[in-house]
C-alpha cells in the first residue's frame, strides 16, 4: 500500500472584521493551529455537485432545504444537519453530489 499524505485546506471566519478569508499563513503552537482573530474551518475532502469545495459550517442545499456542515466530535467525522436542527447525518460523496454549497454559517449570523 503506497501512502499519500491528504492536503489540509483552510478558510478562516475573520471574528473582528466578520469576513470570510482565505488564509495565507496560520501558526502552530503545541500542534494547534491557530490564527488571532479567526475561526479556522477545515476542507472536508468532499465537494458539491458543481465541484465547489464544502468547508466545516457551510451551509449547503439540497433541493430548497439548507443543511450545515460539521465536524462531529462524538462519530469522529464530518455530518451535516437541516439549520436549526440536530439529528447529524454521515456526510458522504453520494450525498455531497445532490449538495449545492451556499454560504458559511457565519455569513448568516451577520
Amino acid at each position: 500500500m503506497e501512502f499519500k499524505p491528504r492536503k489540509f485546506k483552510f478558510k478562516a471566519w475573520n471574528t473582528e472584521s466578520r469576513l470570510l478569508m482565505r488564509l495565507s499563513s496560520v501558526e502552530c503552537n503545541k500542534g494547534e493551529l491557530v490564527k488571532q482573530d479567526h475561526v479556522l474551518l477545515q476542507y472536508t475532502g468532499l465537494l458539491d455537485k458543481e465541484g465547489e469545495e464544502i468547508y466545516e459550517m457551510d451551509v449547503v442545499m439540497i433541493s430548497t432545504d439548507q443543511f450545515v456542515v460539521f465536524w462531529d466530535e462524538q462519530r469522529k467525522g464530518w455530518h451535516y444537519t437541516r439549520l436549526g436542527q440536530h439529528s447529524p447525518l454521515a456526510l458522504e460523496p453520494a450525498i455531497t453530489a445532490r449538495m449545492k454549497r451556499f454560504c458559511s454559517w457565519f455569513e448568516l449570523q451577520r
